[in-house]
């Protein structure tokens, strides 16, 4: 039976030990935790893996035979998420620090908007209490008045997207929708997924609800070197590919991407680097598209039992669609 108000939190990590520390222990310590924990380990070696035996044994773990990069880390949390009787999945990115309320701003926001939004994103600060710049939702354009008055009842703002660094996702509509694209590995995975997931619904930014993202350094990675290929290339698959956004989105959208690129073009000090992944991520997003998800995450599993996770095709997991039906 769905349990209304059940909650999974997801966390993927890779190396990154006492930051995934911090984050579990806000998680845990939350005025309204969630009811379920699941940490997807991206094949760490760092002492995570005996970190999450010593110190959290009542946390689920998921550990990855390869990285799997962010992409793939968080289709196989909420994979395992969906394979649960929950309402919604609280992601976050291992760096993420939420405050004690974060998760009940989010609860509270989500059950009173009268019927589920698609999902609900924090507000992400940095250490120094600033605004994260890499987290912070854009209001959603040509948004209707009624729209933004029932988003507006509940303390939050109509948005397109999010990221994955703390969002509480519908389980009926990721159910309906599918998994993260795992073939992205990093960036723009969370951009494709939550439009996708918002595309016709609604989505809300929750400002009450406030996490601290402690990136090295405030503001995006402006030398991002051959790893530009991976911005380039989803990006691609994205506009060319991906459901998540229709024809005049994809014009707003790529107008934007376009004057980013030409920022970091501006503002970097290996520009060769840059037009090396550039020239390489046109290529391979136009003549190349992403794998199956079931594909990319088949045999990247460690499972000391020998259980197998089974997916569809399009990226929902079988047996989470199967019990869904069953139980009407």
């Amino acid at each position: 039976m769905l349990l209304p108000h059940h909650v999974v939190a997801v966390v993927v990590t890779w190396n990154r030990c006492d930051l995934l520390a911090e984050c579990l222990r806000a998680v845990q310590g939350q005025t309204s935790p969630p009811e379920r924990i699941i940490v997807v380990d991206n094949a760490s070696d760092d002492g995570t893996a005996d970190l999450l035996r010593d110190d959290f044994g009542d946390v689920d773990v998921v550990r990855t035979s390869t990285n799997l990069g962010g992409a793939g880390g968080f289709a196989l949390g909420l994979s395992e998420a969906l394979r649960q009787d929950c309402a919604a999945v609280w992601l976050l990115d291992d760096d993420t620090i939420p405050r004690p309320t974060a998760l009940a701003e989010l609860r509270s926001a989500r059950q009173g908007y009268g019927y589920p939004p698609s999902l609900v994103a924090s507000r992400a600060i940095w250490t120094d209490g600033r605004d994260h710049p890499m987290n912070t939702p854009r209001p959603k354009p040509g948004a209707r008045r009624r729209e933004e008055a029932a988003a507006r009842a509940v303390g939050c703002i109509p948005i397109r997207s999010a990221s994955f660094v703390s969002v509480l996702i519908d389980a009926a509509t990721a159910r309906q929708r599918g998994l993260p694209v795992a073939d992205y590995f990093l960036w723009n995975d969370d951009f494709e997924f939550t439009t996708r997931l918002i595309r016709g619904r609604r989505g809300l930014y929750c400002p009450a609800s406030v996490v601290v993202h402690k990136t090295a350094s405030f503001g995006a990675t402006l030398d991002p070197g051959d790893r530009f290929f991976y911005e380039v290339r989803n990006k691609v698959w994205l506009f060319t590919r991906s459901p998540g956004l229709g024809a005049g989105e994809k014009v707003l959208y790529g107008g934007s991407t376009l004057r980013r690129w030409a920022q970091t073009f501006r503002l970097s000090r290996d520009r060769r680097a840059l037009a090396r992944g550039l020239s390489a991520g046109i290529r391979a997003g136009l003549w190349t598209a992403p794998r199956e998800t079931a594909d990319v995450l088949s045999g990247a599993i460690e499972r000391p039992s020998g259980a197998a996770i089974g997916w569809e095709s399009g990226g929902t997991p079988a047996d989470v669609t199967e019990r869904r039906s069953g139980d009407g």
